[in-house]
């Protein structure tokens, strides 16, 4: 199965950096109107056959126009939504920033029994997010497109995609509509094919790179 994840448009709450998680969240600014709209051209080289949106309003409003132009139906599933920031909701300051990052990170390396202060742990956070990918390829679509948020596809990724580590999705942000691209199944695993655009090398990692709590470069959160 060839899997499109894909970053929701901005948001007012992405202007002033703040971790907004809760349901339903805010829409979009015009700007990531503008993103969304240019989402059918951005993916018009792909033949989707199944599109998913999480339970958060932004992600629903950014695959509006995907699905207008697919004809496909928008399919609302709480696995796929940004991970809980719990008692750092809707925190801006760096050490809020600097413990949701890290522990979405210890995560994707092994440690999933670490919880999120006040929200959930990694068992939970990977299992919702699996779930949902587990039911797009019982469908037997052979290219599904998920939209989705920036902590959690990149926790996911890093813990799933046997070429991409922690060092490299911590180092590479995934900005709006960014879209990340992977290729294989549940029970096989997945290989990332390309990040925003870019391919992704057999095993991408970043020696060296500058890096906050656990081993993640700060970078901002993306909520």
């Amino acid at each position: 199965m060839r899997l499109l994840l894909v970053r929701h448009g901005q948001t007012p709450s992405n202007l002033k950096h703040l971790l907004d998680t809760a349901e339903p969240g805010p829409g979009l600014t015009p700007l990531g109107q503008q993103q969304a709209a240019a989402l059918p051209e951005v993916l018009a080289g792909e033949e989707i056959d199944a599109l998913y949106a999480s339970t958060l309003i932004r992600t629903q409003l950014t695959a509006a126009p995907l699905a207008a132009d697919t004809g496909l139906e928008v399919r609302v599933r709480d696995g796929i939504r940004e991970l809980i920031a719990g008692d750092l909701e809707m925190r801006g300051d760096e050490l809020a920033a600097q413990t949701y990052l890290s522990t979405a990170f210890a995560w994707s390396a092994g440690d999933t029994g670490l919880r999120m202060p006040g929200g959930e742990n990694g068992v939970e956070a990977l299992r919702r997010f699996d779930a949902v990918v587990e039911e797009a390829a019982a469908t037997g679509a052979r290219t599904v497109a998920m939209v989705s948020h920036g902590a959690v596809i990149r926790m996911w990724v890093a813990a799933r995609a046997e070429n991409v580590d922690v060092a490299f999705a911590s180092a590479h942000v995934l900005e709006n509509t960014g879209v990340v691209v992977l290729s294989g199944t549940p029970a096989e695993g997945w290989r990332a094919e390309t990040w925003m655009g870019k391919t992704v090398g057999p095993d991408s990692s970043v020696p060296g790179a500058e890096s906050g709590p656990a081993g993640e470069a700060v970078d901002g959160v993306e909520a």
